[in-house]
């Protein structure tokens, strides 16, 4: 019996080197996705251009990442999903390589478009895959996992960037592409799964030495889209996005913080951004946060509603706090490079009363977020058949684009308003504070998920079992 409750049965390698390609793929695409913001001013300068002009590449990106994981999402249910995950990889690839080759705004602009295109096949097609490689009641470990690939790789995206990227900006276009390539092609010695495989309800037709045979039909997204739990799950994507896409700006404010102090622009960048990658650190607790999901899915119909609820009440105070916490008497060494900074800030961090309840307020912030991804992305995969999952979630890149963008352009002009009244990092912190209240919106799609979820899950696993039962 324990062998069944873990991750991957003892022996089953082949489905762990494929969990493990696929969550290194997750995150590099999500690299690729990281490369571009910390580059602006260099890029800007290369091509006689400004930061507005870049940030509109980056707005084009995010569209296009999203109708094509709908796209992607789509054709991957109905049909060969490893085939269309490998084109994904090759195609983002090539973009980034065209990307790193640009000589011009306009061809710069052509190679995002074309990585965009190729990216949003990982997110939607690997999703599906990973609800059919493991089984329902390890699931929030497993996106736990894949979320934190996705995290770490746009840190990687972003620390390649200002790092590699500072000596030669198309450097990290080339290493993120070559790693793509290497591992779309360890990807080919994978086996795709085979799709329902780790149903319970289907063990008997797979006993039989049957297949489950159902595709998507063009019919059915109708009848996604007026699914109660789908409804407010994507609603409640939409609200997270409206709420958390303000956070862009979070380097601002920190950077804000740090000059107050008396620093110069290009010091309080570097310590700034060093600050807010130690806060990341809270992400970790993404992977317990997981686990906990299924431990408490597995005990009530509504734990995984009801532990993501809990948690992401407790961010809120936390996350409102820390945004107003100064970052009195740092101390950092004249003339230091950037290791030399890095070490100061883990020095301050330790020593300094102020950065340490910083970093303390933003580790618990971040650990009761964390418990919101994974847990949602176990709930959707659960309220939908085999053959749909890879669709709705790409319905979700769609909402959490419009969420994301909405915020952003909020957020900007709030800021600008606030800062007639409020200097900075005085307006940073009150804006960023105040779009914790969209929070409360995603919890209440949460709160009357709570009946919904229960019975689509149990009539997903009705439909299994009929399905199974007809066709032995």
């Amino acid at each position: 019996m324990r062998d069944q409750r873990r991750l991957f049965h003892h022996g089953n390698w082949r489905r762990f080197f494929a969990f493990l390609v696929f969550v290194i793929l997750a995150s590099l695409d999500n690299a690729a996705a990281g490369v571009l913001p910390p580059l602006y001013a260099i890029i800007a300068r290369a091509f006689a251009t400004d930061d507005a002009a870049l940030g509109l590449i980056t707005a084009v990106y995010v569209i296009i990442v999203a109708i094509a994981a709908t796209v992607w999402g789509y054709r991957g249910d109905q049909g060969q999903r490893k085939q269309i995950l490998l084109i994904g990889t090759l195609v983002w690839g090539i973009g980034m390589v065209g990307s790193g080759l640009a000589a011009s705004f306009w061809q710069l602009l052509l190679g995002q478009m074309v990585t965009a295109v190729g990216v949003g096949g990982i997110s939607s097609v690997g999703f599906s895959i990973i609800s059919d490689l493991i089984p329902i009641h390890r699931r929030g470990l497993a996106f736990s996992l894949w979320s934190l690939s996705q995290t770490s790789g746009g840190a990687v995206g972003a620390l390649l960037a200002s790092t590699v990227g500072a000596l030669n900006w198309r450097w990290p276009f080339f290493i993120i592409a070559a790693l793509g390539f290497l591992f779309a092609f360890l990807y080919l010695f994978t086996q795709e799964p085979v799709r329902g495989q780790v149903e319970p309800e289907l063990t008997s037709l797979f006993a039989a030495g049957k297949q489950y045979e159902p595709r998507i039909q063009r019919q059915h997204l109708r009848l996604l889209l007026q699914q109660r739990s789908n409804q407010l799950l994507l609603l409640q994507s939409f609200f997270m996005a409206l709420a958390y896409g303000s956070t862009i700006w979070i380097p601002r404010w920190a950077i804000a913080r740090v000059q107050a102090e008396g620093f110069d622009l290009e010091t309080a960048t570097i310590v700034g951004n060093l600050f807010v990658t130690l806060f990341g650190l809270g992400y970790l607790f993404s992977i317990p946060a997981g686990h906990l999901g299924d431990r408490w899915q597995q005990r009530r119909a509504d734990g995984r509603i009801r532990l993501t609820i809990i948690g992401l009440l407790g961010s809120i105070p936390f996350f409102t706090m820390l945004y107003f916490i100064p970052l009195q008497g740092i101390v950092i060494p004249a003339n230091a490079n950037i290791l030399e900074m890095a070490w100061a800030v883990l020095v301050n961090s330790v020593t300094n009363g102020w950065a340490a309840l910083t970093f303390i307020v933003a580790l618990i912030g971040l650990s009761f977020y964390a418990f919101d991804q994974p847990n949602w992305a176990a709930l959707i995969t659960a309220v939908n058949l085999p053959e749909h999952r890879g669709t709705v979630i790409g319905m979700s890149r769609l909402a959490r684009a419009m969420g994301n963008a909405l915020s952003v352009g909020l957020a900007g002009f709030l800021f600008t308003k606030l800062a007639e009244t409020a200097v900075p990092p005085l307006n940073y912190a009150i804006g960023l504070a105040l779009f914790q209240a969209l929070v409360l919106p995603a919890i209440g799609c949460y709160w009357l998920a709570r009946k919904a979820v229960p019975a689509d899950i149990a009539a997903v696993q009705n439909t299994l079992r009929q399905h199974a039962q007809t066709h032995l």
